[in-house]
């Protein structure tokens, strides 16, 4: 049933932990009521980076809102995906209020807020993220302390190589084998690394390629932050060593996304579609919401057809996810290739040239995570470097022969696709937000609701 807050109804929530477990019951009942209610079309939301069930919770009733006076004679019922997963204070979300720690503390310091979501994310790390916060205050200008700085976060975000989580980073397959080790980005020094990143960041707040302004990366970005702290050269690493830590746990929220979409939703529509079969499921996704969501198709058990649409909001993973064979290198292709076979329907990738979340430090992150040899080469937008390593919120999915191009205003004019992967340049609403992260969780439209209804056929 709907709670109070939640603004349409039937609305249930689906709950799992980090290894994409959930308790078996209580989901089980959740499907059997939806079967009873005579829920024709279920929307399935699953939300990126968020501290808290509360702020997932705001998420999906402002974006469902619109729902139900948009497809008056449908008979849908609204799913909300809970799952472990962080987001910093700094980024802002359009028309959500911002934290007050936002702006209450000095920049790269980890306030107090940002202290409690590590440990709520990363239990049991207590004395790690402390230190780390020692050093992000204190700054230390010798360079041992920022490999120390490296060697902690790390540790925070590393798993048990045995685990399941070990499983689920890559986007990419090399001979039939995960194209992704672990966090490459701490192989190398990490004052370099730290060095591209302050770089970026330089470049994002002077106004950005995100943002219409000038390319970032550059040399010149770096000086223009002013004078370093003694023993470095321009730019000062400490300036990016919190966003370091930043890319460091959002690498970890990507390996828990593929984890609990396989392991956790994907069986949660088998089990549905066995005790519902008339019950078609939409598959929302927010960020790496939209990475969990498309690697439930992964999880599905063989036979169920019940997923009749995807939409990737804002998709945080790589855009060649569901490519065959990618460009740059013949023998490997895409984690989730053929996947799309999977819906019943299309699979709707939106994105936007105004998200610099997933336009400028989703890629140079990525290429310091997925190989460290080319770690320190220069990063230029628009570069080989932005089309190997890009992101599908960025520019869409890629290498995936059949793949219909729309503006937002041509998708809503419809009809869609009825299969295969289409994408949508939802740059007319997805554009605003300030850095880091530019227009990344601007996705409260009521055209994005529409197009969600507009893929899968919701009348």
């Amino acid at each position: 049933m709907a709670e109070p807050a939640m603004s349409v109804t039937p609305y249930w929530e689906l709950t799992f932990d980090a290894d994409g477990d959930t308790e078996g019951g209580r989901a089980d009942r959740s499907a059997a009521e939806m079967a009873r209610r005579g829920v024709r079309d279920l929307i399935v939301f699953a939300h990126g980076w968020n501290t808290d069930r509360s702020a997932a919770t705001g998420l999906y009733s402002r974006f469902f809102a619109p729902m139900p006076a948009l497809a008056p004679a449908a008979r849908i019922g609204y799913v909300g995906v809970v799952w472990p997963s962080m987001r910093f204070p700094d980024e802002p979300i359009p028309d959500f209020p911002r934290s007050a720690a936002a702006g209450a503390v000095r920049r790269g310091a980890l306030d107090g807020e940002t202290r409690h979501a590590l440990l709520e994310t990363f239990p049991g790390r207590v004395s790690a993220v402390d230190r780390i916060g020692r050093l992000l205050e204190q700054r230390p200008p010798e360079e041992a302390a920022l490999e120390e700085f490296g060697r902690l976060v790390r540790l925070l975000v590393d798993v048990e190589p045995h685990g399941p989580q070990a499983l689920f980073a890559a986007d990419t397959l090399t001979d039939g084998l995960p194209h992704d080790g672990g966090p490459q980005m701490f192989a190398g020094p990490t004052a370099k690394v730290c060095e591209e990143f302050a770089r970026a960041l330089a470049g994002l707040e002077a106004g950005g390629p995100a943002s219409g302004g000038p390319a970032s990366g550059g040399p010149e970005a770096g000086a223009a932050r002013g004078p370093g702290v003694e023993g470095f050269s321009l730019p000062d690493p400490w300036d990016g060593a919190h966003e370091l830590l930043r890319q460091a746990t959002y690498y970890a929220m990507k390996r828990r996304a593929g984890t609990v979409g396989e392991r956790g939703l994907g069986p949660f529509v088998g089990r549905l579609a066995a005790v519902a079969p008339a019950v078609r499921v939409h598959l929302v996704g927010h960020s790496f919401g939209g990475r969990l969501v498309s690697f439930a198709l992964r999880g599905l058990p063989a036979g169920v057809r019940a997923v009749k649409s995807v939409t990737l909001l804002q998709g945080a993973f790589s855009h060649y996810a569901f490519a065959a064979r990618l460009p740059h290198d013949a023998r490997a292709g895409g984690v989730l290739q053929g996947q799309q076979n999977r819906v019943d329907g299309p699979v709707v990738c939106c994105h936007s040239s105004f998200d610099a979340a997933l336009g400028t430090m989703y890629p140079l992150a990525s290429r310091m995570a997925g190989d460290a040899r080319g770690a320190f080469e220069e990063f230029g937008v628009g570069s080989v470097l932005g089309a190997k390593w890009g992101a599908m919120g960025h520019d869409g999915v890629q290498a995936v022969p059949g793949t219909r191009a729309y503006t937002l205003a041509e998708a809503l004019a419809g009809p869609l696709p009825a299969s295969g992967c289409v994408n949508v340049d939802a740059a007319a609403v997805v554009r605003r937000g300030g850095a880091p992260a530019g227009a990344h969780s601007d996705i409260v439209h009521p055209e994005l609701a529409r197009l969600v209804l507009a893929a899968g056929r919701v009348r």
